[in-house]
């Protein structure tokens, strides 16, 4: 069965940044990129895609979200970098992550892979779109990242890997694993919050919490939130969550209409600019270019060989 894989650029981009120490022959950091590259090696050898779109956060990308709930994704604790990066002041750090960002941006133009970036969209709702696709339809989808918003789009052929636990998460996984459908785990997360992004659940409530206390979630039916608010009132006798629940109304729709992906928040033009990209795509590997490249930044850490032949494998 054919795979296309649907790469969270910036989350596999961060953590090499973060980690990786290596340098250019100018003595700039470059872990970043390079890290990146590795990795997307490591994943393509891994799962053999035929297609490879990697997609970016566009420019003011949570502008959306944050109008929901100014406090979206903010009061995020303070990254720790390696040593390399350590050395460098924070308008510093700033420049040369925006050029590692581009650098790698021109490394992945010479590779037959798709890069979507779109102003005003998160790379979550491009993603989401992408593995809905018509075009692929009968495919294997394979999303790399660590984020779990992308549980929800999990099923019969959709799959998570997350590449630090060297993971696959699949539908089944997700419901031996936190006893709710994918079909209903975005609902379960909106009440249950976010840490990670800053948004706040309903006082007292968690994940196991949700499962035991709804167990109709497990089921692949899509349930809305009035499912649960029924399911609240009807209680003969109360628990605290309960009321919890029915006083936190507004929250939880907030929360969802945030962390939804069943239908992506992308306007008909951006949705269009997608399927023209995917569409007209015509896969090419630039060998001579992106060895240049290689070249000009002294990276010898790449392994070409084993590199190229990994992207002869990617033919639609």
């Amino acid at each position: 069965m054919s795979k296309v894989m649907l790469i969270d650029g910036l989350n596999m981009f961060i953590r090499s940044y973060i980690v990786n120490p290596t340098l250019d022959k100018h003595g700039n950091p470059i872990g970043g990129c390079i890290g990146f590259l590795k990795s997307l090696q490591k994943v393509c050898r891994k799962f053999q895609p035929q297609e490879v779109i990697v997609v970016w956060d566009g420019h003011e990308g949570s502008q959306r979200k944050r109008a929901l709930n100014k406090e979206y994704k903010e009061g995020r604790g303070p990254i720790r970098f390696n040593r390399r990066l350590i050395e460098l002041s924070h308008e510093e750090q700033k420049k040369n992550k925006a050029y590692q960002l581009i650098r790698l941006m021109e490394y992945l133009n010479e590779l037959p892979i798709i890069q979507i970036t779109i102003d005003y969209v998160e790379a979550d709702d491009v993603i989401a779109y992408g593995a809905r696709h018509l075009v692929y339809g009968g495919w294997d989808k394979i999303i790399v990242s660590s984020d779990k918003d992308f549980f929800q789009l999990c099923d019969d052929h959709t799959y998570i890997y997350r590449p630090i636990q060297d993971k696959i998460v699949s539908k089944t996984t997700i419901l031996d694993e936190f006893k709710i459908h994918p079909s209903n785990f975005a609902l379960a997360r909106a009440i249950a919050g976010d840490k990670s992004d800053n948004l706040p659940g309903v006082s007292g409530v968690g994940l196991k919490t949700i499962a035991k206390r709804f167990p109709f979630l497990a089921n692949s039916e899509e349930y809305d939130f009035q499912a649960i608010v029924k399911s609240c009132a009807m209680q003969t006798k109360r628990l605290k969550l309960h009321e919890n629940i029915l006083q936190s109304t507004d929250l939880v729709k907030n929360n969802y209409s945030i962390m939804q992906l069943y239908n992506p928040n992308i306007r008909p033009i951006n949705r269009i600019f997608i399927d023209n990209t995917i569409l007209k795509f015509e896969p090419e590997f630039s060998r001579l270019k992106f060895t240049k490249m290689l070249f000009e930044d002294d990276c010898s850490y790449i392994n070409f060989d084993e590199l190229s032949a990994v992207m002869k494998k990617i033919k639609r």
